[in-house]
């Protein structure tokens, strides 16, 4: 959210019951306790002695206090439901409370933690007892002794409400322990061959025998490039593309996998396929991936810790006696596409029994990185089967197939023919007149050194036995058409695959407007067709983390989805990334691309604006500790190289409809923004002479941007184009005095370039807020509304069911059909239809503010976000003369509504309420509430 907050006493921490009491756990169902600073220490004695009494007596009737009206739900650890590998030593906790009186809140939790599931249900002995902890929070860090490695936690939460009655203690979760540090593992790092130019992917395969019950099994493994595992001929999990994409040298991901089930009593075998991924990337572009310093023929390490009935132990891990050959996957490249030859399938490869006496033992190689970290987040997924609509034949053997819609994904395809046809299936986002594909506006930055890597053209090679199934299992493309091409006769059958990381959806919107929800479906597509691990750009020409397209949608994002693994985890390739000097490069990871264009502060304002998003949206300032240092680095390069306060460093307002807005006024922009974001860091964190340089430097620069663009006669920045108005509305960098007369400029710009945008992707982030936010709500949504050139509207009358990079649909370049970029329109939804935004001073919307506008041309409007603490709904609707609007604020947070003074809240007697001129505040409690206005 545009600008800066106030303090959280919330994050301020706690202090636990037992804590007050020598840490002695209190087994109380029922009271609530003030924290010790409130006593006077004369007084401390005395207070534990009654206290330790009136425990023993409440405990024995503590059945008879129970709140029925409360439950605990949807507990989490690490922002994830029963995860497994969790690394970091003090995991977050997290849960939720159903309760559906009005004004429900927590008084106190408590949890139960052990590695004995029996314990914890039993709440005596465990390894971690909170004690009754009086404080509503909702997500702790634990706070018990040192986790072990590869083991099963299991732990539940109860709660005490409004009244100090405790709930029944939640149903049992879990987490389970990954290996925490690279001396825990015994595996190797084996390969096939040292030679990164090799296009055979290698398979790998080790037999074991068990001759005991197993109790439980678990397999990790860290892989340099991609890999599937599979345990007796069964593929392990359900992901894609696994491990995540890291600065390879820096950081390695590892995967933990229960394969309990999958095991048997007398001979097993494990297998692996390794793909290239961005670790060896075989293909040539402009981004020089192929030169990468990390780059390397893929290998992997892996330990499977398998724990008998018995009480005994074994580890089953990876060395050089594993057997390595070719298969099937003759080459698989990331960013183009995937080769097959059926005829080079071995049946029964990955089995026990395999006849292996043409399989070669595999080579040690030193490990990529000494750092192998645990894979913790929503991994990527095949989320959603999409059938062809039509198939159309494109001559002899050769056919268009249209899926409909725009996605990322794969094609999979059942096909028989003749043994040796070559079938080609080339993707594509549109067609050309005559019908045929056209490619031209997604391959534009690939350098082919022959025509034996064709762009996004899968090709497979018929093994001839009946019915074959092709399914990439290395790469993904961006595509609504396919064009199949055959060499002979065949048979078939096609459909696609939708593939992004599988994080869940957290928002949604309902308008009377029907164009509204296409374009937030359609952003929303595009969101997802750029989410692999990191956000990209696009999921053809480029697949790049650039570091603009994803803080320009990072509201987005988090209004729609539960993204916070997968942005700590891309923060975390930020800090991978950053040179010593604090410089970050445009794109994120990178080759060493984007250190020397497009990565001033405009675009890699990431370092900043996204922890402190994470923050406003969850309450959780892991992130933003995390990213401290580097902010305060990447701040001070400015600041050195800019000692006057403004800076031209940066891409400037990119993809504008005609105008190019002042890029010393925008990067100064994002710059004084950074510097306001690491001033509430610093006060967040108790740094206080960081707090007041950075408050001194934030006015240094505002002085010195109003001192050089703002003309106060005229009442604009700079040649007052929308974007050189809006970006200083929006960033907080206008004078409070002179924001009305620069929001009517702003008004009268646009009503001047005929009612309509002409902005670029720095100006579509900043408009519709600085339109709505000061008196123009009207003209946002008629901006956002818009079905003729330039407008959203425009692509989706067109035939969008994604977001396009560039405003011009006929333009000759930068014209990819899946671009996130412009994808501001989605979070303004929610934040002015819906008026739903979280409180700074109370994050993770513990305190909502609440502020919908009722503008003309909508009859109703709906907008819903589950966040930290249940789903928040704000839905509104015209009824005669009146507009009826309807609210629920979940339980244990508050909100803070603002509406016109006309505004009267039924059925509601007593409710705080403030009124300034013409809006009216009401200060609300937990609940379901209907205002008429």
């Amino acid at each position: 959210m545009g600008m800066v907050v106030g303090e959280n006493d919330n994050n301020r921490g706690w202090e636990t019951i037992d804590q007050t009491l020598s840490k002695k756990p209190i087994k109380s169902d029922c009271l609530f306790y003030p924290k010790t600073s409130t006593f006077d220490k004369t007084y401390l004695p005395m207070y534990k002695s009654l206290v330790l009494g009136l425990l023993a007596l409440f405990t024995f009737y503590s059945c008879d206090f129970r709140s029925e009206e409360s439950s605990v739900l949807q507990l989490t650890c690490e922002h994830l439901h029963n995860p497994m590998g969790i690394d970091v030593p003090n995991p977050r906790l997290a849960w939720k409370m159903e309760d559906g009186r009005k004004g429900a809140r927590q008084s106190a939790w408590q949890i139960w933690l052990d590695a004995d599931a029996a314990k914890v249900e039993d709440g005596q002995n465990v390894l971690w007892n909170s004690g009754v902890v009086a404080s509503d929070r909702m997500l702790v860090s634990y706070q018990g002794p040192k986790l072990d490695a590869n083991t099963i936690y299991y732990w539940k939460v109860r709660i005490w409400d409004a009244n100090g009655r405790p709930s029944a203690p939640s149903e049992t979760a879990f987490f389970t322990t990954g290996l925490q540090t690279a001396s825990n593992w015994k595996g190797a790092w084996i390969s096939d061959t040292r030679d990164i130019h090799k296009k055979e992917a290698p398979y790998f395969r080790k037999e074991f025998g068990i001759d005991k019950k197993v109790q439980k099994a678990t397999a990790y493994i860290a892989a340099a490039g991609l890999f599937e595992m599979f345990v007796n001929g069964r593929k392990v999990g359900d992901h894609f593309l696994d491990p995540m994409y890291t600065r390879f040298d820096r950081r390695i991901l590892y995967l933990s996998h229960d394969v309990t089930e999958l095991l048997s009593t007398g001979k097993n075998a494990l297998g692996i396929i390794l793909g290239n991924g961005w670790y060896n990337h075989q293909s040539t572009a402009v981004w020089y991936f192929h030169e990468a310093p990390w780059r390397g023929r893929p290998s992997f390490c892996l330990d499977l810790h398998i724990e008998y009935e018995d009480g005994s132990k074994e580890i089953i891990s990876s060395d050089k006696d594993w057997k390595t050959s070719d298969g099937v996957v003759v080459f698989n490249s990331i960013y183009t596409a995937e080769h097959h030859d059926g005829r080079k399938e071995q049946d029964h490869w990955h089995q026990a029994g395999f006849d292996e006496s043409g399989w070669k033992n595999s080579i040690l190689v030193p490990a990529p990185s000494q750092h192998i970290v645990s894979q913790a987040m929503h991994p990527i997924r095949l989320t959603q089967k999409i059938d062809p609509i039509s198939i159309t034949p494109n001559g002899k053997n050769r056919w268009i197939v249209d899926f409909g819609r725009n996605i990322a994904g794969i094609t999979e395809f059942a096909i028989s023919g003749p043994e040796g046809t070559v079938i080609e299936v080339e993707h594509a986002e549109r067609l050309n007149k005559d019908g045929s594909l056209d490619m031209s506006n997604i391959n534009a930055h690939y350098r082919p050194i022959d025509n034996s890597d064709p762009f996004q053209t899968d090709i497979y090679i018929l093994r001839g036995r009946g019915e074959e199934v092709f399914r990439p299992k290395f790469n993904y493309k961006g595509f609504q058409y396919a064009e199949i091409r055959s060499t002979g006769p065949i048979e078939f059958d096609i459909t696609a695959y939708f593939l992004h990381s599988d994080v869940p959806a957290r928002g949604s919107i309902q308008s009377s407007n029907p164009l509204i929800e296409k374009i937030w479906w359609a952003s929303n597509n595009s969101y997802l067709s750029n989410l692999h691990g990191y956000p990209t750009d696009c999921p053809q020409r480029e697949k790049n983390g650039w570091t603009g397209d994803a803080h320009i949608a990072i509201e987005t994002a988090l209004y729609n989805f539960d993204g916070i693994t997968v942005y700590e985890k891309w923060l975390a390739d930020h800090r991978d990334e950053q040179q010593p000097n604090g410089v970050l490069p445009a794109i994120i990871p990178t080759s060493g691309w984007g250190y020397h264009w497009a990565n001033g502060p405009d675009w890699t304002s990431t370092i900043a604006l996204i922890p402190w998003n994470i923050y406003l949206f969850y309450g959780d300032t892991r992130l933003l500790e995390e990213c401290y240092d580097n902010i305060r680095r990447y701040v001070d390069y400015i600041n050195y190289n800019y000692p006057s306060g403004l800076t031209t460093w940066g891409l400037g307002d990119w993809v504008p409809v005609k105008s190019r807005a002042n890029v010393e006024l925008t990067s100064t922009a994002y710059y004084y923004t950074d510097v306001r974001i690491l001033m509430e860091a610093a006060r967040l964190f108790g740094k206080r002479e960081d707090a007041a340089k950075y408050e001194a430097l934030s006015e240094k620069i505002r002085k010195a941007f109003n001192d050089k663009f703002y003309n106060r006669e005229k009442g604009i920045y700079a040649g007052g184009l929308q974007t050189e108005l809006s970006v200083p509305l929006m960033w907080g960098l206008v004078e409070e005095g002179e924001i009305e007369k620069v929001a009517a400029n702003l008004a009268a710009r646009i009503a001047a370039d005929g009612n309509q945008m002409d902005v670029g992707l720095l100006g579509t982030k900043a408009i519709l807020n600085a339109l709505s936010e000061n008196g123009y709500a009207e003209l946002a949504y008629t901006l956002a509304s818009r079905e003729t050139y330039p407008s959203w509207g425009w692509w989706i009358v067109n035939g969008a069911t994604t977001f396009y990079e560039n405003w011009d649909i006929e333009a000759g370049r930068d014209i990819s059909l899946n671009h996130i970029m412009f994808g501001e329109v989605n979070a303004w939804f929610f934040k002015a239809l819906g008026g739903i935004k979280p409180d700074p001073s109370q994050p993770g919307f513990k305190n909502i503010l609440l502020q919908p506008h009722f503008v003309k041309g909508l009859e109703h409007f709906t907008a819903k976000h589950h966040g930290p603490y249940g789903e928040i709904v704000s839905s509104w609707k015209r009824e005669n003369d009146n507009i009826i609007y309807e609210i629920v604020i979940p339980p244990n947070s508050s909100a803070w509504v603002k509406l016109p003074a006309t505004a009267n809240l039924q059925d509601e007697k007593n409710s705080p309420t403030r009124e300034f001129g013409p809006v009216k505040t009401f200060e609300l409690t937990a609940g379901k509430y209907v205002f008429t206005i």
